[in-house]
């Protein structure tokens, strides 16, 4: 449970969490584009609602043990035993809970159907207990290839359950009846690939332990997925739940295309960071690379996504959902940072610093609900643009204690970004002016994809950026490396 991690571990690690990631999300957004096209916007918004509890829920029956066991130098079978049966006893309570609170939220929304649902998901609860511990032992050993097969076969066979109970006609259940063969499968083949199994071991030590650095994670978490959830519970409430899915799917799209690439590289540095983090030199220079190369890949992504929104909402999700596109273009904003924030937060939490962690939450928090009871006056675009509003601030003050922890501040950061964001201006530029042509959607897309790839990878070759040579070196070793295994 306490491998060494090196550069060589961190390089296949990321290759089969970015492989692992991609297959996933390519199944899960075909997936995604066909259940749209079947279902209502209203199907979506009170799934949405729905996933405000489970996703708290699931937050509270881990409690930051799972990161907890990510983070600590050196664990044994008695720690996971016991964050184990631990998170059985509050998956139990918790499930109880939203049992007997279930009627009353279907209420206060004025949809009965709320009730079975909320009933149904919160099962989910007890799968993840499986998930986290074994999801940590593979983090803490880079053993990222096993979850590449769990995943991608989840997401295959859940998805043909959910399109099957879409084309049947089951409605928002079909979204139920696919979030939970999803959760199921994963727990079941993680079990097979997976050799750790639960003892009959507990220690309140271990667990008073793993709390304390915990307890600072899960109450910021849970801090953040409060003014998440308040977003979907307002907009869900005050205006409607077809608006909510029209809020929601926009955000999906931007969500799914950065958490492939930047999720798989979190997902990696997170242990990789911990192992180093008695070598803070180090430390900054995974750091700086993680957001120089994130940067690079996202930023004209986000760009490029703005451009092509309205055509390509109309060609994946038919005319129906055309009222999306304004919150798929802000939100493209919101996730172009994401990979700073993210970054700057995984080293605190590396670090041990889960009381910064905290902090930093609880002042986030406040300048959020600040800006969403400013914002819900403008309506649901007005809420929207806060919430950009509000990560551009989370940025700036998420990056603010490295600048002492790593000395590798805001300003740096942003100094290390800026070729790739005149890189962006300038492709986003080209692939505006030809977007008035006079050709279909679909050629007007693909044009602009073409001609933004060649015009971005051609400036970046042309002015030699820093980061495009090193991907270049890193591709081409990495296939080096993969021929001489296999010869």
């Amino acid at each position: 449970m306490n491998g060494e991690i090196t550069k060589t571990t961190i390089i296949q690690s990321l290759f089969w969490k970015l492989l692992e990631r991609s297959g996933t999300q390519g199944i899960q957004l075909l997936v995604m584009i066909v259940l749209t096209r079947i279902l209502l916007p209203e199907d979506y918004g009170l799934f949405a609602i729905m996933l405000v509890f489970i996703s708290i829920g699931s937050l509270l029956v881990d409690s930051g043990f799972g990161e907890a066991l990510i983070q600590k130098k050196r664990i044994d079978e008695i720690d996971v035993s016991s964050v184990f049966f631990l998170n059985l006893l509050a998956a139990s309570v918790i499930y109880i809970t939203l049992f007997f609170i279930a009627p009353y939220i279907a209420i206060y929304f004025e949809a009965p159907q709320l009730k079975n649902i909320l009933r149904t998901l919160s099962l989910t609860l007890f799968l993840s207990i499986f998930n986290s511990c074994q999801y940590a032992i593979i983090a803490r050993n880079m053993e990222f290839k096993k979850l590449f097969r769990s995943s991608l076969v989840a997401a295959f066979i859940s998805g043909i359950v959910g399109l099957t109970m879409a084309y049947a006609g089951f409605g928002i259940w079909a979204l139920v009846g696919q979030l939970l063969t999803h959760q199921l499968l994963v727990t079941t083949i993680l079990w097979f690939t997976v050799k750790w199994r639960p003892k009959l071991l507990f220690s309140l030590r271990s667990v008073s332990y793993l709390f304390s650095f915990g307890w600072k994670l899960v109450v910021s978490t849970l801090i953040y997925n409060l003014y998440t959830s308040l977003q979907n519970l307002i907009i869900g409430k005050v205006f409607s739940s077809t608006i909510l899915g029209y809020y929601s799917r926009g955000s999906q799209l931007p969500n799914i295309l950065v958490s492939n690439i930047n999720g798989s590289i979190q997902s990696v540095m997170y242990p990789a960071l911990a192992s180093q983090q008695d070598n803070l030199y180090r430390v900054k220079e995974m750091v700086r690379r993680v957001i120089v190369t994130s940067s690079f890949i996202i930023f004209p992504m986000m760009v490029g996504l703005v451009m092509i929104a309205e055509p390509l909402v109309k060609i994946l999700f038919t005319e129906k959902w055309l009222p999306a596109v304004p919150f798929l273009q802000i939100f493209c904003g919101y996730y172009a940072l994401w990979a700073i924030d993210a970054t700057n937060l995984h080293v605190i939490k590396a670090l041990g610093r889960s009381d910064i962690f905290l902090k930093l939450e609880i002042l986030k928090f406040l300048i959020g609900i600040f800006i969403l009871i400013i914002s819900i006056p403008f309506g649901v675009y007005g809420i929207a643009l806060g919430v950009l509003v509000n990560r551009v601030i989370s940025t700036i003050i998420d990056a603010f204690p490295n600048k002492y922890l790593i000395n590798y501040g805001f300003m740096e950061q942003i100094k290390d970004t800026i070729p790739s964001m005149l890189l962006t201006l300038v492709m986003g530029t080209i692939i505006f002016s030809i977007r008035e042509i006079e050709f279909s959607d679909i050629l007007i897309i693909l044009i602009q994809i073409g001609i933004g790839i060649v015009s971005y990878i051609g400036l970046a070759r042309l002015f030699k950026i820093e980061c495009f040579t090193f991907l270049v070196f890193s591709l081409k070793e990495l296939i080096q490396r993969k021929k001489r295994t296999i010869g």
